[in-house]
């Protein structure tokens, strides 16, 4: 089928979905659940297969760990849907509530975006909870995930429809395959209402550059500890191996750490010793290389996102160069700040311009699971309509409706009507 043809029947759908109950959403979610544990040996099988291909292509090591899909990442696909089934329903929520004019009264209510276009990376993990998410807030979905992943999205898509047959309109999610039916994707402006690219800034450019479809961006994440002079070390410590080694290729894991210079001589030698420990290279400045052992940092250290056992490190003089030097690198994606200084987390909290601010903890809490929001779309770095991890409120927008009994404009023009006003 063509993209346009699925982009046509995922606009019909959503009409559909958008009136379907909280009740008759979370049936079709609880259906997928049951489906993807009755195909898991079919999809862990297909799954073998694109990992012995990838291997054999020398895949990179992020995109290669990312890929794998086993029982531990089935279990938290399903545990990422029953607490998406938990949460309450996004839709028909009244955000505004107030009369105009006596017997004119204006509500706000959310509702779903419509249809959404995904572009993501080797995760198959992600086609399910995307899907899922798209879901339970009433929108449809066309799904493009990597080459890489083909046969286990292929296998994930089947057991989802199957579970969801009977209980959702046709065509209210997709999967896209090819590169050719990206730029496809691209030209359907009137039939989808909104692209989710996640990639590298260059991808999420690229996108932006070629269509004229809304996109929110999930960028690269280039994340940052600052050990600020006030930190407790042992606690410094502990959050900096968790923020860099609790898993290495994910967008919120810390890619450059900075030191105050009062702590650094205190800090850095304990540190270095926990981050070698778990296997981390370490790149440093010139003062860091003076304090440890380590490889010397280059520029481009700096604006790298390594996604891998590597961490640049640098000393800075003062907390105003360590946010200065986070708003030029970074990918505005989630910082983090270790200091008992309450006035040096203020300052910090308000001078770094990301979607995720941190104080005394790791940067790995950036994730819509975590957040409670049953799971993510991505984490949008911009900051139109979302931003940090898009769960189900960020796919859903809103509407006015109002309720009126005969007034009309003429009526407040001659004054017969008096607006009020009034919120209820």
């Amino acid at each position: 089928m063509q993209v346009k043809e699925l982009a046509q029947k995922a606009r019909s759908a959503s009409y559909t979905l958008s009136a379907l109950t909280v009740e008759q959403r979370n049936d079709a979610l609880k259906g997928i659940q049951q489906a993807l544990k009755a195909h898991a040996q079919d999809i862990f099988e297909q799954n073998k297969l694109d990992c012995a291909q990838a291997e054999a292509e020398n895949l990179a090591f992020p995109l290669l760990k990312r890929l794998k899909f086993d029982e531990g990442k089935l279990k938290d696909v399903l545990d990422g849907i029953s607490s998406l089934i938990s949460l309450p329903d996004p839709l028909g929520r009244t955000t505004l509530a107030r009369e105009l004019a006596p017997g004119l009264n204006l509500y706000r209510v959310s509702c779903p975006i419509g249809v959404i276009g995904v572009i993501f990376e080797s995760r198959p993990d992600a086609l399910v909870q995307i899907a899922c998410l798209c879901l339970k807030s009433g929108n449809a979905a066309l799904l493009k995930g990597g080459r890489e992943a083909l046969r286990t999205n292929r296998a994930l898509m089947a057991a989802m429809e199957e579970g969801a047959r009977g209980l959702l309109p046709e065509g209210w999610a997709a999967l896209l395959e090819t590169r050719d039916d990206v730029n496809e994707m691209l030209s359907q402006d009137d039939s989808i209402d909104l692209i989710i690219p996640r990639g590298s800034n260059a991808f999420v450019r690229y996108i932006m550059d070629h269509t004229r479809i809304p996109v929110m961006g999930h960028a690269e994440g280039l994340c940052h500890t600052y050990v600020d002079a006030s930190a407790d070390i042992d606690m410094a410590v502990k959050v900096t191996v968790d923020a860099k080694t609790q898993a290495l290729a994910v967008c919120n894991a810390m890619e450059t750490l900075l030191v105050h210079q009062d702590i650094a001589a205190a800090f850095l030698p304990p540190c270095a010793a926990a981050l070698k420990a778990k296997g981390v290279e370490i790149r440093g400045d010139e003062r860091t290389r003076a304090i440890i052992d380590c490889v010397p940092a280059t520029e481009q250290d700096w604006a790298t996102e390594y996604l891998d056992a590597i961490l640049s490190i640098k000393i800075v003089d003062s907390i105003e160069e360590a946010i200065a030097h986070i708003n030029r690198y970074g990918s505005h994606h989630t910082d983090a700040i270790l200091a008992q200084d309450e006035a040096a987390q203020r300052r910090f909290l308000t001078g770094v311009d990301s979607a995720g601010v941190y104080v005394n903890c790791s940067t790995r809490f950036a994730d819509g699971f975590r957040y409670g929001f049953g799971a993510e779309v991505g984490i949008s770095t911009g900051k139109l309509h979302a931003r940090g991890p898009v769960g189900l409120e960020g796919l859903c927008t809103y509407k006015y409706h109002l309720i009126g009994s005969a007034q009309t404009v003429e009526d407040t023009v001659t004054g017969r009507v008096k607006y009020t006003h009034r919120d209820l």
